[in-house]
């Protein structure tokens, strides 16, 4: 490894040391060489680029789709003293002007562009007039048909190779399987590239997964729990991030909506209160995320069945970026399933209804199976995990599984011998005998089935019915009013050559986040309204000055000078020299009361 890296570490970036596989990353971009990364959410891919940017004698451009994500990354950059400059469809005549003034004078070394703007006729040529050293493409899970997340804009860098002969290309993604993978390094052309996959284990997420009962009561529980600290909730319509909103705000709540419907300048203004600690929760689709470098997010619930496993790894990614610990709960009932099954029948390709069936089969049986939630994300990506990883529903013994065989037997007795013409609440009325006049009419208070199951409450029915349409034992004809009808593994168990299980995960329970380290809760709040007030004087957001991590680290080592200072991970020089003494002066005076 290049000497001259670890000191920029310090000096510039202000860790000690490189976090798991960045220093293997960095040598093999410095030797020349092509990289493929998958990293997760917060382990650093940034710095991968950056530090051979500084390194290199030319231009690094860094390819990003992130448009609302990319004037913060060039704030961060320029805080730390790194030449850096974005150009993207939010920039004016005048401002593109004024940059290209900067790359004809080599006053830049790191370039953020978006796709689009790369593919503007004759741009590539023009950048063939700079000194280019390096391109780095971020999210280049964008790339593949078969990613989350795929931008038929992001083909243009196929050309890369062909035109920037010799120049290496470094591709980063948090989200790749082995297929996504496969497909990227054929579309770039990369040339015998260092490869890495890093472990997609977050060690500081809790995850926990819980049936839906008043799901906005459930999503405030969480919310209260955390404090003051901030989040995301996201919805899967756009009807029910306004109604939470609207919720959360009648509630005392700082929220705020994001989703594709609101305005431009809206969903801007909106971002922005977040970025700034304005607001404690952002409500949002599935639009939003994207744009966040946000490191002090504390949670991120779902109250509603993500669309696939890189969807909700992609969007749970998004809490405790910093590496302190952070919750991830998700709420979901059967008729999330229905729903996301009812939109797969309205896709008109093939291969797209059957690419989205498979990704919601993969969610279906993550929150159904009684299996440690880490070790089934994990498995998905192709990685091996031993559970259990006790920091998770599962492994906190939060769920139970109960054998539920022949109550599922009975249900699906009253199902086929009632010919399969009607809904769940009909059937569960028949299994508990209730006496109504549609049953009387129907003259089903005659069947074997009328009653069996009086003893049991309409809940225990209710969760029997949604595991059953969980684990794909029923479903509902979308065609015939919804009723339920038996699959194939549902007369398997009506036979009894199969068991039932299911998870009894009826609420949402609290459990306690692992902490790091002992800090000074006191002195830590002081810290943030110092940071608060340094951010609002520059005009940036707040994670730009220090993240949680490094005011923790603070309030735990209280730095007395400027070389204490310095030794706090995340402090390099630039930001002792424009942030450090008003932290030491809080410091001080917290020190002398």
């Amino acid at each position: 490894m290049n000497n001259h890296a670890k000191k920029l570490l310090k000096q510039v970036f202000g860790f000690d040391t490189f976090k798991d596989d960045q220093e293997r990353i960095i040598g093999a971009i410095l030797s020349g060489m092509d990289v493929f990364a998958t990293m997760p959410t917060g382990g650093g891919k940034s710095l991968c680029y950056q530090i051979p940017a500084l390194l290199f004698k030319g231009l690094t451009v860094v390819v990003s789709p992130l448009i609302a994500l990319m004037k913060d990354q060039v704030d961060e950059a320029l805080a730390k003293g790194i030449p850096a400059a974005f150009l993207n469809s939010t920039l004016t005549s005048e401002e593109v002007a004024g940059i290209t003034r900067q790359l004809s004078c080599d006053a830049l070394q790191l370039l953020y562009i978006s796709p689009e703007r790369l593919a503007l006729d004759g741009y590539l040529s023009y950048l063939k007039t700079q000194h280019v050293s390096l391109f780095a493409i971020d999210e280049a899970h964008c790339l593949s048909e078969w990613g989350h997340d795929f931008r038929p804009d992001y083909l243009v860098l196929s050309n890369l190779r062909e035109r920037f002969p010799g120049i290496p290309i470094a591709a980063f993604t948090a989200t790749a399987t082995q297929r996504v993978q496969d497909d990227i390094l054929s579309i770039l052309h990369l040339q015998d590239p260092f490869i890495v996959r890093a472990s997609f284990n977050r060690k500081e997420l809790q995850y926990g997964v819980f049936k839906k009962h008043n799901v906005l009561q459930q999503i405030l529980s969480v919310v209260k729990h955390h404090g003051t600290e901030e989040g995301i909730v996201y919805r899967l319509s756009r009807k029910d991030v306004e109604r939470t909103a609207a919720f959360l705000q009648d509630q005392g709540i700082k929220a705020l909506s994001y989703h594709a419907g609101l305005p431009n300048e809206v969903r801007a203004k909106n971002q922005e209160a977040f970025d700034r600690d304005e607001v404690q929760v952002m409500v949002a689709t599935t639009a939003f995320g994207m744009g966040i470098d946000k490191s002090n997010i504390r949670f991120v619930i779902h109250g509603d069945l993500p669309k696939s496993m890189e969807e909700y790894y992609q969007e749970t990614g998004r809490a405790g970026r910093d590496g302190l610990p952070s919750r991830c709960i998700l709420f979901f009932g059967s008729g999330d399933i229905f729903r996301q099954q009812y939109f797969l029948t309205q896709m008109e390709d093939l291969q797209e209804q059957n690419k989205a069936k498979e990704n919601l089969n993969t969610l279906i049986r993550f929150v159904t199976v009684h299996e440690c939630r880490r070790k089934q994300i994990l498995s998905y990506f192709g990685e091996t995990y031993e559970s259990p990883c006790n920091n998770c529903d599962v492994c906190n013994n939060t769920t139970r599984k109960l054998e539920a065989t022949e109550d599922a037997r009975k249900y699906l007795s009253a199902i086929v011998r009632t010919r399969e013409r009607f809904g769940s609440r009909y059937i569960i009325d028949i299994v508990r005998g209730a006496d109504t006049e549609r049953i009387r009419t129907n003259g089903h208070q005659h069947l074997k089935t009328y009653g069996v199951g009086k003893e049991k409450s309409l809940v225990w029915w209710s969760s029997i019915s949604d595991e059953l349409i969980a684990q794909q034992m029923v479903y509902k004809d979308s065609e015939r009013y919804n009723v339920l009808c038996l699959t194939p593994a549902g007369r398997e168990l009506l036979l009894g050559k199969t068991s039932f299980f299911v998870s009894e995960i009826t609420a949402y329970k609290e459990t306690k986040l692992v902490d790091m380290e002992n800090i000074n809760g006191a002195l830590l709040e002081r810290l943030k309204k110092v940071r608060l007030s340094v951010a609002q004087s520059i005009n940036k957001p707040a994670y730009i000055v220090f993240s949680d991590k490094t005011l923790r680290e603070m309030a735990a080592h209280k730095p007395k000078n400027e070389q204490a200072f310095l030794e706090i991970s995340g402090v390099g020089e630039k930001k002792l020299e424009a942030f450090g003494s008003a932290f030491l002066e809080a410091i001080q005076a917290y020190e002398g009361q």
